[in-house]
């Protein structure tokens, strides 16, 4: 049953969607929401050992995109507004597009934990309803008068078992999550004002996994909430091989007529993941290059040119994860920094 308030306002925001541009361009992205802080307490970023900003590294390697997650209060993570708004203006002074990651959280919110923002706990479904709309009309006004309002934004973090728990939590609660997501695309268009429309994406972590890929959709579509782009996580030693991943793009191509970014991928460049069993790469700098290199071929070959994008998670992590990360133990950027050169070096 669709509940009347999710389609309040859809031809409205319909209406604003078919005004845009049709075409998307390739993102070649990364997630780079720790590299401030890394880079504020004193790591330095090298490319062939010569000290640079990290972000300037990437985009001297064809980047075009970041990403950057939003906490609501987080109290250990540095991913709050203003932390987040001054990376965005960093990356927007060398003409870096920006992805916005909405978590709805204080802290980490994944398949396996969507936790409440401590600032909404108690309220009710209508309440929490109201509390995403206001919360992200005000952030994104935040960005829009910093003059950063990004150019997409994912309402909420890889959803495929709904978000903002237990109000949103799927399967049970679909009318709730459908009310909630529509509460942030609403949100998106009260705080953009006149700006350009940010571009929606939904991200769900079933890169490889058709099966799982098409009972979210399909479920979600009955809704109609008005979003843009499918965003999928894809780690091989998680979600399936390369193949899957092949099989389930070609799907949401031809299935969704949705343009699709692979929003968080990665590989090791030393042994991590495949201790005990082969990978499909080395777990090494070649092989990560390798890695890298394949999974864009993959991309750009689905179907009726939906394969938007590939963006990297976190190339400056720090501690046990940065064997994840574009950068060697002394901050050198490792050759799968250098996989677009070949794309987009003129």
């Amino acid at each position: 049953m669709r509940n009347t308030r999710i389609r309040a306002g859809l031809f409205a925001t319909l209406l604003l969607a078919s005004v845009r541009g049709l075409t998307q361009e390739y993102a070649v992205g990364a997630d780079v929401s720790f590299l401030g802080q890394a880079e504020q307490q004193g790591s330095v970023f090298k490319d062939a050992n010569h000290a640079k900003p990290g972000l300037e590294i990437l985009k001297d390697h064809g980047y075009n995109w970041i990403r950057l997650r939003l906490f609501h209060t987080p109290t250990d993570l540095p991913n709050n507004l203003t932390y987040t708004i001054a990376l965005a203006k960093q990356a927007h002074g060398l003409g870096l597009k920006f992805l916005l990651d909405y978590h709805y959280a204080d802290g980490w919110a994944d398949p396996g934990k969507q936790p409440l923002p401590k600032a909404w706990q108690g309220k009710s479904h209508a309440e929490l309803v109201k509390a995403v709309f206001e919360y992200t009309r005000d952030t994104i006004i935040a960005f829009r008068e910093a003059g950063v309002l990004p150019d997409m934004v994912q309402i909420g973090n890889e959803v495929i078992n709904g978000m903002i728990w237990p109000d949103g939590k799927l399967p049970d609660n679909w009318d709730h999550f459908a009310e909630l997501v529509y509460a942030g695309v609403n949100g998106v268009d009260a705080g953009r004002g006149n700006g350009t429309r940010p571009k929606i994406m939904i991200h769900i972590d079933r890169g490889a996994d058709a099966k799982a890929t098409k009972a979210f959709f399909d479920k979600l579509n009955s809704y109609e909430i008005p979003y843009d782009i499918i965003g999928q996580s894809y780690y091989p030693w998680w979600h399936g091989s390369l193949n899957e991943l092949r099989q389930n793009l070609q799907f949401m191509a031809t299935e969704y007529q949705k343009d699709i970014i692979i929003v968080e991928t990665a590989y090791n460049w030393k042994p991590g993941n495949y201790i005990d069993k082969p990978g499909p790469f080395p777990e090494s700098p070649a092989g990560q290059r390798e890695f890298l290199d394949e999974l864009n071929r993959v991309v750009q070959e689905t179907p009726r040119g939906r394969g938007k994008g590939i963006m990297w998670w976190e190339p400056a992590v720090r501690g046990e994860l940065a064997i994840r990360g574009l950068f060697d133990d002394q901050n050198n950027a490792l050759p799968a920094t250098r996989v677009f050169d070949r794309f987009t070096r003129k």
